[in-house]
């Protein structure tokens, strides 16, 4: 966005402004998107999904060609405030374990809906190349699982990752030890470095060989290279020939929603935000926590803290900006979901509900004590737990954000579940 209104500014000429225009690819999604969809919760507040794709068709096959489908490397929420006075970038961990929607095939068929790492969403409506169906199985996660209600989409591949590192002449780095990765065939050296073209893909894509070889390290590492970029376009790209190397680059590998596909709607929305203070543009992510904590089998996925980050949802989608700091403070000392004791009670009068609803929570690693009827029928989901099982109680009424919540002097040692006629499940 930024380079779009330096276009504008240096006077390029319509030859060159159309070819970058023309550059860029629109899929179609909204039809693809049911109704049933998050309400906006906020006016004027905007949710851009950004998808870095990591497609090995093309130029891209060199990456590896094992993979079938098309397949998202990372996966980002930018929320632009209303008074388009701040923005946070949140990052989704791709290992994140999420549900996963009924979402169309690239065949046309429809999916089932199921629980698995959060990237598969893009892999099964890309099963057959389609941008449209990926983005649009990816949109109805992000939406089912936040609760915010996504407006656009982006996606860019490796080959536009790199032109656009090249053209700003490359990107400093500075790892505090060496790299040797093989399986992004990566060797690098401790120290500040300029990284360019394959280089610096394999850095931000280097996972197995830094830290505990999480997703969450290179997220990190990803995000700091990102503000790099950032900052070393505002410097350096000013004159009309570096920017059009660095918008040929993007343009060639970008895919939009059609609200966003052009030149002209980059521009007005790059106008729209380019007065944001740097120290009002927050990256942060999703709080997590290993899913081992609740299923030991479980060695390779995350799954997401709750109430923090039910609460950072909602921040964002009632527009108001998250305190970073607060917000990791907060998450220092997760509610692993196993020790979460649940005592679930049928009170919609249909039999079944209860053991329905104890599978769903068994699924999510709760420890479900017991599940039967209500001493009587109730109108509406509630949910109970002792005061000294706060933390517990906070953590599942989080995820039961319609649901009728209190504290009692229950004695039973467990937070008790009243499925009503409105239960839905649990996100």
């Amino acid at each position: 966005m930024l380079a779009v209104l330096v276009l504008e500014g240096a006077g390029a000429g319509f030859w060159a402004y159309r070819q970058l225009d023309g550059n860029i690819t629109s899929a179609d999604v909204e039809h693809r998107l049911d109704g049933d969809r998050p309400e906006k919760a906020s006016s004027g507040s905007k949710n851009i999904l950004l998808v870095g794709s990591d497609s090995r068709a093309g130029a891209n096959a060199k990456y590896g060609k094992d993979l079938s489908t098309m397949q998202s490397d990372t996966l980002t929420v930018v929320h632009l405030a209303a008074n388009r006075e701040w923005a946070t970038v949140m990052s989704l961990p791709r290992d994140s374990y999420v549900h996963i929607p009924s979402c169309e095939r690239g065949d046309g068929k429809k999916s089932a809906p199921h629980s698995f790492k959060i990237n598969e969403s893009f892999a099964i409506g890309g099963s057959k190349g389609d941008m449209g169906a990926a983005s649009a199985c990816t949109i109805k996660t992000v939406d089912k699982n936040t609760g915010l209600r996504v407006d656009h989409f982006m996606s860019l591949d490796f080959q536009g990752f790199k032109g656009m590192v090249n053209a700003l002449g490359g990107i400093e780095v500075c790892p505090k030890t060496p790299i040797h990765d093989t399986k992004a065939h990566l060797d690098m050296a401790a120290g500040c470095q300029t990284v360019k073209d394959e280089r610096a893909l394999a850095y931000v894509r280097t996972r197995y060989s830094l830290g505990d070889g999480s997703d969450l390290g290179r997220i990190g590492r990803q995000q700091e290279f990102m503000r790099a970029l950032a900052r070393k376009a505002q410097q350096k790209v000013t004159s009309p020939a570096e920017l059009y190397d660095f918008l040929d680059s993007m343009t060639k590998s970008l895919t939009t929603d059609k609200g966003l596909a052009g030149l002209k709607p980059l521009y007005e929305l790059a106008s729209e935000v380019k007065g944001i203070p740097k120290d009002r543009l927050t990256f942060l992510t999703v709080p997590n926590y290993p899913r081992e904590a609740d299923i030991p089998t479980d060695k390779a996925n995350v799954v997401w803290q709750y109430p923090q980050a039910a609460r950072l949802f909602d921040q964002l989608a009632h527009d108001k900006e998250v305190d970073k700091k607060r917000m990791e403070a907060e998450s220092k000392n997760p509610v692993p979901t196993r020790s979460v004791r649940v005592r679930v009670l049928n009170g919609t009068g249909k039999a079944g509900r209860a053991a329905e609803a104890a599978a769903e929570l068994r699924a999510l690693g709760f420890t479900v004590t017991s599940a039967g009827n209500a001493p009587e029928p109730v109108r509406k989901t509630t949910m109970s737990y002792p005061a000294s099982l706060r933390r517990s109680g906070e953590a599942l009424a989080s995820r039961l954000p319609d649901s009728t919540t209190w504290a009692d002097n229950d004695s039973s040692g467990a937070v008790t579940l009243t499925v009503g006629p409105d239960y839905e499940g649990l996100r």
